[in-house]
């Protein structure tokens, strides 16, 4: 599985995105993470896991806590795949333009006879 499908798969999952979305602000320890979810600190912990499997988390020891934080490296490689979209879209959108520009000069062409 590349990396894409592996942070596709760890983001569809809801609590993930909630994990996730709590290091948005910076580093967390589990504690914090866990601070008014419904599920335990252990599940929080298999979830960051995941999100670390993904490249999505980065985990480093502060003390006697683990910490962990947003890895950019799988948030790059998602912007690049979801950006191949938006690539081919705007090409599509360019021929459309063209296209009807050119329809466009020829009706215009014709008008005047």
């Amino acid at each position: 599985m590349t990396n894409v499908g592996r942070v596709l798969d760890a983001l569809g999952d809801p609590t993930r995105r909630v994990v996730f979305q709590r290091l948005r602000e910076g580093a967390r320890s589990v504690t914090e993470i866990s601070r008014g979810m419904k599920v335990t600190r252990p599940a929080v912990s298999q979830h960051l896991k995941v999100l670390r499997e993904a490249r999505l988390v980065t985990q480093h020891a502060e003390g006697t806590r683990r910490m962990y934080a947003i890895d950019s490296r799988g948030v790059e490689a998602l912007r690049a795949w979801l950006d191949t979209f938006w690539d081919t879209a705007l090409a599509a959108f360019r021929e459309a333009a063209e296209l009807e520009a050119e329809k466009a000069r020829n009706h215009g062409k014709g008008a005047g006879k």
